[in-house]
């Protein structure tokens, strides 16, 4: 005892231990289940024990987040392997498609002051590979140095070959369904990335603007965004609304707006709050989601008035081409010119929506995109049923269990609101869609058709459709491998709360359509590390803390 204590170094040094004993636990192979059978550390027969790591983005590198990650998970991971079951982590990276390519166009411009089209697909997604190789080497790097007993020997890539050919399949299993469809509608379009984004990767950020009361014929409507309402013929009012009941719904009148005179149809619809401003509204339908709901239910004619860059389109006459934030003061003096403005409120706050990775502020537009329909019936087991009751079923039946109990809430809410699922992404990083078009022929397929004249669709598919696949595309899905068969569906996902809607919603759709089970049993989810200012870890605000400077 005496030579121990006196050869015991007075303080630690993990740099001159841990990397050594790291490299014994790897080349031991205990983290492997099958080297486990083969050395009879566990039986053949043993329980199996699984779980998949949430892939981070290979954007970057970990943050403290990931580490308390890695140590609940590698905790629950060494109890069941000590306990001689079969137990498997698998590990992996995730291409996060749009944070990527955000990240490498950002640097490009930077340093050489080039876009991606200055460069050209091919070459622009090589820079893309470089970039998200370095950064997976880094955060495996980084997992290794937190000790995380992660099986290496099958570690993954949501954009690799395997997991593109289980993407392919997905898409065509699901669009011969039919539950997979191209169709124009309202989308969330980021300008600055040229790319549409689903709505849960919208952030809000509360913002206070003017409020702009017009007169419009005989009404007065309120807006904080003059810029739209050069297509607006349409007043809406709801049908109870006893101080407009003279108005008949189909009713036309003439009146002086923003470029001259226009005819403008009343139209009665129960979703307008009677209480807000007069209880009177013109709507925008291609700029607009409400707007956009109304003119569907009543046929109403859709116009654009904005282009792909934020700029007013020839509909807005004088300021046609203008940026909206430099025509929207110069629209509301005009209006002042002809005694349309009623008053201005300086005090309106309202939520904007940004783009969650690129930070672009979204501007609705109507544009023709692949679709996931999450409303559509189709028959499984003998029984009709759409995606959203599959997502609702697996948690309500207690199938699947979420800790904690009270994110259950949450995630009936998020189901109880979903609407269609867009999948295409304007961006040349990811999953190519796998459609290719000659003339009027559409093809979908695993691999190009055979023939001359075809091309494939230029977008790229959302990462969360790839991410979806995750639990069961990493044990070599669509084949029927033993791994599939042992370990899935995965005993527990473990992994932050605020990709609920994200990823562990999208992997219970993705696995109970494709293989009529569950990708896992229970969901546990931890809470966030946050700075001193309670916001979330981020690479572009800049309070990341790499775990690896905690331990040196």
């Amino acid at each position: 005892m005496r030579y121990c204590m006196k050869n015991l170094p007075k303080a630690y040094n993990p740099q001159e231990v841990e990397e050594k004993i790291y490299k014994k636990w790897e080349e031991s192979g205990y983290f492997n289940p099958d080297i486990c059978v083969s050395k009879g550390v566990c039986k053949a027969d043993a329980k199996p024990f699984s779980m998949v790591l949430p892939p981070p983005n290979v954007t970057g590198t970990l943050h403290i987040g990931h580490a308390v990650m890695l140590a609940l998970e590698d905790v629950m991971i060494r109890y069941h392997r000590m306990k001689g079951d079969k137990t498997l982590w698998l590990p992996g990276t995730d291409h996060a498609a749009i944070a990527t390519q955000s990240k490498v166009e950002s640097i490009l411009y930077k340093e050489e002051k080039k876009t991606r089209h200055d460069l050209g697909r091919e070459e622009f997604l090589q820079r893309v590979k470089k970039f998200a190789q370095k950064s997976h080497d880094t955060i495996v790097d980084q997992c290794k140095k937190m000790g995380a007993s992660l099986d290496w020997s099958r570690e993954a890539f949501t954009l690799d070959e395997k997991r593109e050919h289980a993407v392919r399949i997905a898409f065509k299993h699901m669009y011969e369904a039919g539950l997979i469809y191209q169709g124009n509608r309202i989308v969330n379009w980021d300008p600055e990335l040229q790319t549409t984004v689903s709505d849960d990767e919208l952030v809000y950020e509360q913002t206070t603007d003017a409020l702009y009361f017009f007169q419009y014929g005989p009404f007065v409507i309120a807006t904080a965004r003059p810029e739209t309402k050069f297509g607006d013929k349409y007043v809406v009012m709801h049908p109870d609304d006893e101080r407009y009941k003279k108005y008949k719904h189909g009713e036309q009148l003439n009146l002086e707006w923003i470029n001259g005179p226009i005819t403008a149809t009343i139209i009665k619809d129960s979703v307008i709050d009677m209480e807000f401003g007069s209880g009177v509204m013109t709507i925008t339908p291609w700029h607009d989601v409400t707007d956009f709901e109304i003119a569907q239910r009543h046929g109403l004619e859709k116009q654009q008035i904005i282009d792909y860059d934020g700029k007013l389109l020839p509909v807005a006459g004088e300021f046609s081409g203008m940026h909206i934030d430099e025509a929207r003061p110069k629209i509301v003096e005009k209006l002042q010119s002809k005694g349309l403005v009623v008053k201005v409120d300086h005090t309106y706050t309202h939520n904007i929506a940004h783009n969650d990775r690129g930070g672009g502020r979204i501007e609705p537009q109507i544009k023709k995109q692949w679709f996931i329909d999450v409303h559509k019936e189709f028959e499984q087991d003998g029984k009709n049923v759409t995606l959203k009751t599959l997502l609702h079923d697996a948690v309500s039946s207690g199938d699947i269990t979420i800790l904690p109990k009270r994110f259950e809430k949450t995630y009936f809410h998020w189901i109880n609101n979903l609407r269609d699922w867009c999948i295409s992404r304007q961006i040349w990083y990811g999953h190519q869609i796998p459609v290719w078009y000659r003339g009027s022929e559409v093809f979908c397929g695993t691999q190009a058709p055979k023939g001359d004249g075809w091309t494939q669709d230029s977008d790229t598919l959302d990462t969360w459709f790839s991410s979806g696949l995750w639990t069961f595309s990493t044990l070599g899905w669509p084949e029927q491998t033993n791994d599939l068969q042992t370990f899935h569906p995965t005993d527990v996902l473990e992994t932050g709360y605020d990709i609920i809607f994200f990823w562990v919603a999208r992997m219970i759709l993705m696995t109970r359509f494709l293989l009529k089970k569950n990708p896992f049993h229970h969901v546990y989810l931890h809470g966030l590390v946050r700075d001193e200012q309670g916001r979330k870890m981020s690479k572009s605000l800049g309070n990341i803390i790499d775990p690896l400077d905690v331990i040196d």
